[in-house]
């Protein structure tokens, strides 16, 4: 009976947690979290497809995908992002594509594969945190 409270009140907190973090956060900052959700969905979906949870496998896989197509996605800024822009929208398109394929498959090694291109995108976010006029652009 207890457990079932204490994870309520675990999960209320890390909701809330992460709303604060959203909520206060810069357009660059909301693209640092959106990256490392969608990672961590990634690898929550490669270890769930390990132990044979088909459900919470689907579930991350939903995730990884809405994070791409409601938030990295229109985030871009195709107009003035120039080629960067672009290609990030490209390999995007492929990562949802790899997901679909990962999902429907079974296919470990598609996830892996969408790590391997989102990783250092992520870390090269990470770097550019200070140059705020080169992230402006590509947003």
């Amino acid at each position: 009976m207890f457990t079932s409270v204490s994870q309520r009140s675990a999960s209320a907190y890390q909701r809330v947690s992460v709303e604060t973090a959203v909520s206060e956060a810069s357009p660059h900052q909301l693209v640092n979290l959106m990256l490392e959700g969608f990672l961590q969905a990634v690898g929550s979906a490669r270890a769930a497809m390990g132990r044979g949870d088909v459900a919470t496998k689907g579930r991350q896989i939903t995730k990884a995908v809405r994070i791409i197509d409601e938030g990295l996605k229109p985030g871009l800024n195709l107009a003035q992002g120039g080629d960067l822009a672009q290609n990030l929208n490209g390999l995007y398109g492929y990562c949802v594509l790899r997901l679909t394929h990962a999902n429907l498959h079974n296919d470990d090694v598609a996830l892996a594969d969408v790590i391997r291109v989102i990783e250092p995108i992520a870390q090269a976010w990470k770097q550019i945190g200070g140059d705020q006029d080169a992230a402006n652009r590509l947003m």
